[in-house]
């Protein structure tokens, strides 16, 4: 149950962005930006990046979402997600993928273990640096995103059909859609 009258039953952000559209907007547009503009990394990968931040910090809401998201938008659909979310180190990513998700794990503890180590490893993999800079930016935004939805104790749909049809939703439609203005 939520710890605010949100004056709907709306899950998670969604409910959020219902009760404050004004502050919807930009989180919305920065969701917009972040995970669906253009980019050298997919939009799946980009949901993936979301998903793993979310699992480590323990937001179901937003980890089964945008693994939803990543899912419909990746070839080896939720059964690769499932293996990033649990050890991306063994899942069968890209090495470039598997070092930025590395660098998101790092951004989800904190700014100062993202190290010049951390950064370079990164490059040595093919890495451009606007994709480091996207990396850190989705982890540190999805940390911000993950607090808002937990520290309201929004609702937390429980039936993954839930999920599958807000990724419909979302990759037909993109976030801005999801948040009124």
């Amino acid at each position: 149950m939520p710890h605010i009258d949100l004056g709907n039953e709306l899950p998670g952000i969604v409910s959020l962005f219902a009760y404050r559209p004004r502050t919807a907007g930009p989180l919305g547009e920065l969701a917009e930006i972040l995970l669906r503009g253009p980019s050298s990394l997919s939009r799946g990968e980009r949901e993936l990046i979301a998903a793993r931040v979310s699992e480590r910090n323990g937001c179901r809401f937003c980890s089964d979402s945008h693994a939803a998201f990543a899912a419909a938008q990746l070839e080896g659909g939720g059964g690769l997600v499932d293996q990033v979310r649990a050890d991306p180190a063994t899942a069968p990513v890209t090495p470039k993928l598997r070092a930025l998700l590395h660098l998101a794990d790092a951004v989800q503890e904190s700014g100062s273990p993202v190290t010049g180590e951390r950064i370079e490893a990164a490059r040595e993999v093919g890495a451009t640096d606007t994709e480091i800079h996207d990396t850190v930016l989705i982890a540190a935004a999805f940390c911000m995103y993950n607090r808002y939805v937990d520290a309201l104790g929004t609702l937390t749909p429980q039936d993954p059909a839930a999920y599958a049809e807000m990724a419909g939703f979302i990759t037909a439609h993109g976030y801005t859609a999801a948040a009124p203005v």
